[in-house]
């Protein structure tokens, strides 16, 4: 079975908007220990720590891809961002690399490891 693969960027943006639900969902558990006023108290600030840290990890994914290389796709011709050595584009999930060893080659999410060598 083939691994679906997408953009960096994408990935990490995905897992930072996870985090939100996932604290409002350990925030809405706390609802119902209301008669134990430490436990619900515990599940509101475990919630809120993960709201947090997708808070985080929005403003670190902001910054980074700022610094992303922004190319045109060849194959949908918008401009999108890799990081790394490989990446896929944001909207046709084409494989992209600025890297000329690595042009021609099957994708590999592998070649942005640096103990990997092409």
């Amino acid at each position: 079975m083939a691994r679906k693969y997408s953009s960096k960027i994408n990935k990490i943006r995905t897992f930072a908007l996870s985090l939100v639900f996932v604290g409002f969902i350990i925030m809405y558990l706390g609802i119902f220990f209301r008669t134990n006023m430490w436990v619900m108290t515990i599940f509101m600030m475990l919630g809120m720590l993960s709201i947090v840290a997708s808070t985080v990890v929005y403003f670190w994914i902001g910054m980074l891809s700022t610094k992303a290389v922004q190319v045109i796709c060849p194959s949908c011709e918008k401009p999108t961002k890799i990081l790394g050595r490989v990446d896929m584009c944001m909207y046709c999930k084409e494989p992209l690399t600025l890297d000329k060893d690595l042009e021609g080659k099957e994708f590999d999410e592998n070649y942005n490891r640096k103990s990997i060598k092409s």
